[in-house]
């Protein structure tokens, strides 16, 4: 067996099952792209500053522009038996340019090169859920302005409680995936400085410049400590728990999708798109995707769980245990792209079936609350007896079989004589929906004012 690239130290060959174990080439060849320029980066840096000639940096950018042409064109495939994509981009290189490309590792080590392709990826990635997260809440809007005045049962318990309306229920939503995006972008902004520069654990003697290849690829500064920057995951365990939380918010709304979709509820429909047969049953049609969401909210979960226990035992400053670290970026990265992506069209294409919800509102006495705060405000009582008063109202409507906007003024006199005449226009459950005028709440006045904000929002986030 050839000698690698990096075993200076090593006398004989690796014991294969050392080589299978070690090798992460199947895996970190996703990070093909962000080696090579960060290895543009770093080698312009050297140039700049007298540590390699300039015609070795013309020889080495030329090289590594060419070795990506070929591997975005199938050319190179990344499978053989190079340790990891670092050593098969450096020696891809020194194969096409000689003794330049073997002068390119100056001043760095693999542990600040994949510190730095790691967190380019994880950077580039948290920028693009973002940006569908952002189309996620534009379709939310979209939805909620034309139902701003579709009656919903809101419930608590999964039991009717009051009246909503159905944009009101999708601007919940809304506001979850705003503090999703949020989070990504506050993840960005912390993490978005270059380890690139920092060597081993302690820097490096050449008179190297972190400040330009940390302009040059993007970064607002270098890091402040090297020790901390080779050891640091920090970056990958924020993009994993901020997928988590997206993913269980996205996993919340599948689980009401897949309830409303039902033959007993019938609120939306989804469209046959998004939707599937069964094997057997010709008639079925199936909630396939909110389901395949709400399961894939495991997985991530346990990506996330999978690196905070890589981590919490190592010391500073790099460990090969942290080349576990990025399988599972790379699935729950992957996973949140295409869930974001098929929520948005499916939300996009359901039909919300107003009839059969607006019929739903007429179960579970919905406008209950708004009797008794009626009774405090009319009749001067205090709120725990207009409770009970309210209690004895729903019971005399379970046994008379209807709800309680439907009876009479007679029927709620008889229950209690300060019940007046202009109680009955309050328990209508539309009437009840656009009582709730405070700040965000559910009158479509207020849900009208909250899809505005929104809008305006979204506007300040281009």
């Amino acid at each position: 067996m050839a000698k690698k690239m990096a075993s200076a130290r090593i006398s004989t060959a690796s014991s294969q099952l050392l080589t299978e174990l070690n090798n992460s080439l199947p895996f970190d060849k996703a990070l093909y792209a962000e080696d090579i320029e960060g290895s543009r980066a770093h080698a312009f840096m050297l140039g700049e500053q007298g540590i390699i000639s300039k015609e070795d940096v013309a020889a080495i950018d030329a090289g590594l522009a060419q070795i990506k042409e070929d591997i975005d064109a199938g050319k190179i495939t990344l499978d053989g038996d190079d340790e990891d994509i670092h050593m098969a981009i450096e020696r891809h290189l020194t194969e096409r340019i000689g003794d330049a490309g073997k002068r390119l590792h100056t001043a760095r080590s693999r542990n600040d090169q994949v510190a730095l392709d790691f967190r380019m990826y994880v950077q580039r990635n948290t920028l693009l859920i973002g940006e569908l997260l952002l189309e996620n809440i534009k379709t939310f809007i979209d939805v909620a302005e034309k139902n701003a005045e579709t009656l919903l049962p809101g419930m608590t318990h999964l039991q009717h409680a009051q009246p909503i309306n159905f944009g009101y229920h999708m601007m919940a939503y809304a506001s979850m995936f705003k503090r999703d995006y949020e989070r990504f972008m506050s993840s960005y902004e912390r993490n978005n400085f270059s380890p690139i520069g920092c060597a081993a654990l302690a820097g490096t003697p050449h008179p190297i410049n972190r400040k330009i290849t940390a302009e040059k690829l993007g970064f607002d500064a270098p890091t402040l400590n090297c020790l901390d920057t080779v050891s640091d995951r920090d970056f990958a365990l924020e993009i994993l728990f901020n997928i988590s939380t997206m993913m269980m918010h996205m996993s919340r709304l599948s689980e009401e999708l897949i309830i409303w979709s039902t033959s007993e509820f019938g609120f939306v429909t989804l469209s046959d798109r998004h939707a599937t047969g069964s094997s057997i049953m010709p008639q079925k049609k199936n909630p396939d995707i909110p389901e395949l969401l709400r399961g894939k909210t495991g997985r991530v979960n346990g990506n996330l769980i999978s690196l905070l226990t890589v981590m919490k035992g190592l010391s500073l400053a790099y460990n090969k245990d942290m080349q576990e670290d990025k399988e599972g970026v790379f699935d729950s990265v992957r996973t949140a792209v295409l869930s974001l992506q098929v929520m948005n069209e499916m939300i996009a294409e359901m039909r919300v079936n107003v009839e059969k919800m607006d019929k739903a509102c007429m179960i579970g006495h919905l406008s209950a609350t708004d009797l008794a705060d009626y009774l405090v405000r009319k009749a001067g009582l205090p709120f725990r007896d207009a409770y009970h008063i309210v209690g004895n109202v729903v019971n005399f409507a379970e046994e008379k079989g209807l709800d309680i906007s439907e009876l009479t003024l007679e029927d709620l006199q008889s229950v209690d004589t300060r019940i007046a005449e202009d109680v009955v226009a309050l328990l209508d459950n539309r009437a009840s929906m656009n009582a709730r005028k405070s700040e965000g709440g559910t009158a479509t006045e207020r849900t009208l004012e909250q899809i505005e904000s929104m809008k305006g929002w979204l506007e300040a986030q281009k």
